[in-house]
């Protein structure tokens, strides 16, 4: 087998495999090419090429999302490792396993005035969680450099693991960059780092807290399908003293959850919000969309909130006053264990007539309304066929899919970590990429031009999906507070344009069609998802000077 005889290429490549990393995004270089070497010589690995970084990072990130095991991206010196930076702050936050691993130049190299160099050590400051800076293998003396250099790569791969977030390797690299071998230079024995962890056991006052509460709200942020088991779920759901509030990223579905956040908590006055004030509050899961629900659990705080997660808890409505480490269903399972019975409460009863008040109103709303953003995602929905991957994109599309109920056989994703708009659509091809369902992505048009490169790919599968709601414009901004009829908001703020998606669909191979009315959206629909040979992109173009008061005053009429 070819391999690098650059000691510390071989290393990596060794201990990825020993921590099996499998896949492998390479973006163009010469000063990476030891690494590309012997990544794309050994038959363990799969490889992908991706020229730019910014969207490689979001393309690896959208694969190890699906994976739940890390993915490593390879670039060469200089300015590519900054492209990176976004996608690694969205895995910071969204707790997603990355390893990059960036060549570099030796350290005597750096600052002497050569192109493509930049100080690249400590480059992502606090949004990793851990870097490897190797020394050069030149370095003297060099075996206690090379086992130095090994334990620090092994610690990097065990902590994006165990930790789930992003690491980096920095290797500088000293020429030749090409040469190979069919030896290796030494065997690397990894090594194994020591966990304390102790047995996870619910205190007796914690359990009868939980079971003598009379109004607890369960909220449930970003998770992965089936993480919580169902038989968990069905006993939550059939105590009358608890809600659940269930984001649309939360991939928990059950008819006593409620799984529009907004629609029930938009239109509440101060005396509603008085009776809808949790006693206890129970939160699971990653970041929280409804910034609705963060304003009112801010300003209405409960007396107990109680975070449960294995690695971390966020206050996010500062009034954290417990953090259980352990899984969400070893806490279910403990809090359950010796407890037959339930408080006698109205929680949920008082409040699941709310719930169905709201959506008979939304039912209604639907037909009263012209064609718009709301109507055209009601329609759009309603299309996806059953057990779809469905990825979304930032900020109005998260945010209209709160509103609706979802058909529970989809699993639906998007970067939340930061709630950037940047790389949205790469991370939905990543994540199509390696999965086994078919992904439909549902996206703005600021989004989708902002990140257009990501169809620069040859990996996007024949029944990837990508419908855009065409706005013309940065259409969330006009349901936010601000001067609207200004030329400064309109250029600045709004952004408007009159892009289309066509001539991009047609460079990179994709099947396109378009639809300006509801009846030329739903003859769109009906074989849209049909198999085909290429990809398939739909652009649906909506009004946006009515698309702002539609929504707005859809949350006055469900009252």
């Amino acid at each position: 087998m070819i391999k690098s005889k650059q000691p510390s290429a071989q290393a990596i490549v060794q201990l990825c495999e020993y921590h099996n990393i499998q896949h492998i995004v390479i973006s163009p270089g010469s000063r990476n090419a030891p690494l590309t070497i012997g990544f794309t010589n050994h038959e363990f690995f799969e490889c992908y090429s991706i020229v730019d970084e910014r969207s490689a990072g979001f393309f690896a990130l959208g694969m190890a999302q699906q994976l739940q095991q890390p993915v490593a991206l390879v670039c060469t010196s200089g300015s590519a490792l900054v492209n990176y930076y976004p996608s690694i702050t969205e895995a910071f936050y969204s707790r997603v396993p990355l390893v990059v691993i960036s060549a570099d130049r030796p350290e005597h190299l750096i600052n002497i005035g050569d192109g493509q160099t930049i100080t690249q050590p400590h480059i992502f400051g606090s949004h990793i969680l851990f870097e490897a800076n190797l020394k050069d293998h030149f370095k003297k003396p060099f075996l206690k450099t090379v086992k130095n250099n090994n334990s620090r790569i092994d610690k990097a791969l065990q902590l994006a693991k165990s930790e789930c977030g992003p690491v980096h390797i920095n290797v500088p690299f000293s020429e030749p960059l090409y040469e190979t071998t069919e030896e290796l230079i030494s065997e690397v024995k990894p090594i194994k780092i020591q966990t304390n962890k102790k047995p996870f056991s619910l205190s007796k006052p914690t359990i009868k807290k939980w079971h003598s509460s009379k109004r607890k709200m369960i909220l449930v942020g970003v998770n992965p399908p089936n993480c919580v088991q169902e038989m968990y779920l069905k006993l939550i759901a059939e105590d009358p003293s608890v809600i659940v509030l269930t984001e649309t990223t939360s991939n928990l579905h059950h008819p006593n959850f409620f799984a529009s956040i907004d629609q029930l908590i938009t239109p509440l006055d101060a005396t509603d919000f008085e009776a809808l004030q949790p006693d206890l509050l129970l939160t699971f899961g990653g970041m929280i969309v409804s910034k609705k629900i963060k304003t009112f659990l801010r300003t209405n705080p409960p007396k107990t909130h109680w975070h449960v997660d294995e690695i971390q808890a966020n206050d996010t409505f500062f009034c954290l006053t417990k953090h259980f480490k352990c899984s969400v269903n070893t806490f279910f399972e403990q809090l359950n264990a010796s407890v037959d019975s339930f408080s006698v409460s109205t929680y949920f009863e008082t409040w699941n007539r709310v719930k169905i008040r709201r959506l008979q109103k939304h039912k209604k709303y639907l037909k009263s309304i012209p064609f718009s953003d709301f109507k055209a995602f009601d329609r759009v929905l309603k299309q996806i066929p059953n057990n779809y991957m469905l990825q979304s994109g930032n900020s109005s599309t998260i945010r209209y899919l709160q509103l609706f109920e979802l058909n529970p056989t989809l699993t639906v994703f998007c970067n939340r970590g930061t709630s950037g708009i940047d790389g949205s659509t790469s991370t939905a091809i990543g994540a199509a990429r390696i999965s086994n369902q078919p992904t439909v992505f549902i996206t703005g048009d600021l989004s989708f031009f902002y990140d257009n490169n990501a169809l620069w790919n040859n990996y996007i599968p024949s029944n990837f999906r990508i419908i855009i709601i065409n706005n013309r414009g940065g259409g969330i901004f006009r349901i936010l507070p601000g001067n609207k009829d200004s030329k400064n908001f309109s250029t600045f703020v709004e952004t408007n344009h009159t892009l289309t998606a066509e001539p991009i669909s047609n460079l990179h191979g994709f099947e396109y069609v378009s639809a300006n009315t509801v009846e030329e959206l739903d003859l769109a629909l009906d074989c849209f998802y049909n198999q085909s040979s290429h990809p398939k992109l739909l652009e649906v173009f909506t009004p946006s000077s009515e698309n702002d008061r539609i929504l707005l005053s859809y949350f006055d009429f469900i009252k």
